[in-house]
């Protein structure tokens, strides 16, 4: 089974989209640079960004998400994120009416669903957690080997939390990561067992 991630952009404060449920400057560090990160080259980063992000992209094999950012990003238009092979997405509702079924994404039912699909999907690979709501759930749940974190230099002062509604304290193991970029730092926590 793949390592799974719990990873999103984050303010200082804890917060992966304003009181609006909008990233506001998260994504900044995208632009911030003179290297692209994808071969359409709207993104640009640094080049300790770049080495970073990238050699992680291309271990992830599937990312799970909740309905919501589904929603929010009009399923990306029926192709995975960033270069990924599949998306599972946790919903309790059916695919919206009209959507390829032949597009790599599986709707699911609960954590544990979203959680076993995405392991047979991804074999060897990265699951990626998106943070946020389901993200907590699924970290809450004992099933996350690693919380990675771009924390960005904003304060959001409220909005969407990198962990949801978790409210129970976890403990980390201390950063095996701490990278610096522009506009960014790049952190990786392993999860304590």
């Amino acid at each position: 089974m793949g390592k799974v991630v719990l990873y999103a952009s984050v303010s200082v404060d804890g917060f992966i989209a304003d009181a609006n449920d909008q990233p506001g400057p998260l994504f900044d560090w995208l632009l911030s640079g003179d290297v692209p990160l994808d071969e359409s080259g709207a993104l640009k980063v640094s080049q300790t960004s770049y080495d970073y992000t990238r050699a992680y992209w291309d271990r992830i094999g599937v990312t799970v998400t909740g309905r919501h950012v589904f929603d929010q990003t009009d399923g990306w238009g029926g192709e995975p994120p960033g270069g990924i092979d599949h998306v599972v997405v946790v919903t309790h509702r059916p695919p919206p009416e009209g959507w390829d079924t032949a597009a790599p994404f599986s709707f699911v039912n609960g954590i544990a669903a979203a959680m076993a699909r995405a392991q047979e999907l991804a074999g060897e690979r990265i699951v990626e957690v998106a943070a946020g709501d389901v993200g907590g759930q699924v970290f809450a749940a004992g099933l996350v080997d690693e919380v990675r974190m771009d924390v960005v230099p904003v304060v959001l002062g409220s909005g969407k939390r990198y962990f949801g509604s978790v409210s129970a304290q976890h403990l980390l193991e201390d950063p095996d990561v701490v990278l610096r970029g522009n506009r960014v730092l790049h952190l990786s926590y392993p999860v304590r067992r």
